[in-house]
């Protein structure tokens, strides 16, 4: 039997662009339309609770929401929530290496989108401030001297300058990582 086009009920969604991806929660995201009300803290801590920094090319799994906790003790108090969330746009898009991120200018572009709807839904500044983008380098550097293979050359010109931190990383399992990102988010003042 044929169903008649004027029997199917309309869902009177608004037009989004681009294709979509299903949450853990069930939503329908569509990462090439973000917008603040599609952000949900839960599936962001989710979601980089289970993706490995380095592609998976750290000596043991260690996450992208370890790595943004670790960051948030870093930078200044009222910066902490900042810290936190600076790889929130992963959430949607993926962790990207930093080789291919640079090559990859409309990569970038859709990832400075997304910011913009992670950074309104939680009240962040729409620039990042230079106090986290210098703990995001330092957390890279202590990263790189407890979680790789040692490499006999610099990754940076300027890579002497920045130090690692004085703390040993240990990674945390992703149920681990998940509860502490959501604990910080809490602590910090997130507001869902």
């Amino acid at each position: 039997m044929a169903v008649e086009k004027d029997s199917i009920p309309s869902t009177e969604e608004e037009e989004r662009t681009g294709d979509w991806f299903l949450s853990v929660k069930g939503r329908q995201i569509y990462p090439l339309d973000l917008r603040p009300e599609d952000v949900d803290i839960q599936e962001i801590a989710h979601s980089l609770a289970h993706q490995c920094r380095f592609q998976g090319h750290s000596r043991d799994f260690y996450s992208v929401a370890e790595h943004s906790v670790r960051l948030s003790l870093q930078p200044p108090e009222e910066l902490a929530l900042c810290g936190l969330l600076h790889d929130g746009t992963e959430a949607f898009c993926g962790d990207m290496i930093r080789p291919l991120k640079r090559a990859m200018p409309q990569y970038r572009a859709i990832e400075d989108r997304i910011w913009l709807a992670v950074a309104a839904r939680f009240g962040l500044p729409v620039e990042l401030p230079l106090e986290v983008k210098v703990a995001d380098n330092r957390m890279l550097q202590t990263e790189r001297r407890d979680l790789l293979a040692k490499a006999p050359w610099a990754w940076t010109l300027d890579e002497e300058a920045i130090k690692p931190y004085d703390f040993q990383i240990h990674p945390w399992s992703p149920v681990a990582a998940r509860a502490r990102f959501l604990h910080e988010f809490e602590r910090r003042g997130g507001r869902c």
